[in-house]
């Protein structure tokens, strides 16, 4: 009798982090469900991967959506657990929080926080997180950020959406400790993925009249530049992979673009010598009269 093909369902798989783990997952044989929000991603999946990989059409913030999703799930494993449930899916907002309208604020929470959790609360039952369940329990791996750890003027909306991550993703492995299913955090810097065209898009009218005004063109400048050189998200894939299949894994997988200046030396420095850091590089300081 030959072994049942185990499947995991990753968010946000039509392009960057989700499609390299999408493939990362596949190359190491198993199945994939990806979320995706257009016909034609889901046509690329499908074009890439045949029946190796099973699009599902959702959005995170849309629970009708997610429900369907889950019975078509479950139309293909049965009572099998699912090997894994990768929370990939996210969006990013920038812009000094003096400034940030309210309703831009709230949705990078509905999305980055949520959302992640109405899809967790959805899929874990099929994860294993139910009595009688038989088989091996899934994992749930959380894509975080090295921003929820350390908070960088100007995507504070963004790593506070993180922070919150790294704080539900805590609590949900000790909670469900109970069904052997296991929450991993990763935690990318930055990555070359399709996301940095939509940054030099953004739209930071918001503080045009503000004291911000001249600071903010550099700043979207300097990270524009790190994340177009920042590391490949097939590096994220495999971590993904180690996450879900290592026997004895790690609670999170710090995956920094600049290992010592954006990672170990500012979480051992003080506050307030990061902060002189910091305003130093960006470029802020008081305004001046004119």
């Amino acid at each position: 009798m030959t072994e049942q093909r185990r499947w995991a369902v990753v968010t946000g798989a039509s392009t960057g982090i989700g499609r390299a783990t999408t493939k990362a997952l596949v190359e190491h044989g198993l199945g994939v469900f990806g979320s995706v929000r257009k016909q034609a991603d889901a046509d690329s999946l499908s074009d890439e991967f045949g029946d190796q990989v099973v699009p599902l059409s959702f959005d995170v913030t849309d629970p009708e959506a997610i429900a369907e999703a889950v019975k078509a799930v479950h139309e293909v494993v049965g009572d099998q657990p699912l090997a894994g449930l990768v929370n990939n899916a996210g969006v990013a907002m920038a812009g000094p929080l003096m400034h940030i309208p309210m309703e831009e604020l709230r949705q990078q929470f509905e999305v980055n926080v949520f959302g992640l959790m109405a899809v967790t609360q959805a899929f874990l039952p099929a994860l294993g997180a139910r009595r009688g369940s038989k088989g091996v329990p899934g994992r749930v791996v959380n894509v975080s950020s090295v921003a929820g750890r350390i908070t960088a003027p100007f995507l504070g909306a963004y790593a506070a959406s993180k922070h919150a991550v790294e704080a539900l993703s805590d609590a949900l492995r000790r909670e469900l400790l109970i069904y052997g299913i296991d929450v991993i955090v990763i935690q990318p810097g930055a990555i070359k993925t399709p996301i940095w065209d939509k940054a030099e898009a953004l739209d930071l009218a918001d503080a045009d009249d503000t004291d911000y005004a001249t600071i903010l063109p550099g700043f979207q400048k300097m990270m524009l530049h790190q994340g177009r050189n920042g590391l490949e998200a097939s590096r994220v894939g495999n971590t993904v992979v180690q996450a879900l299949t290592t026997a004895s894994p790690r609670t999170r997988y710090p995956i920094p673009d600049q290992p010592w200046v954006g990672w170990r030396i500012p979480r051992l420095m003080p506050d307030r010598w990061v902060d002189r850091a910091i305003a130093k590089q960006v470029g802020l300081r008081p305004p001046t009269d004119s």
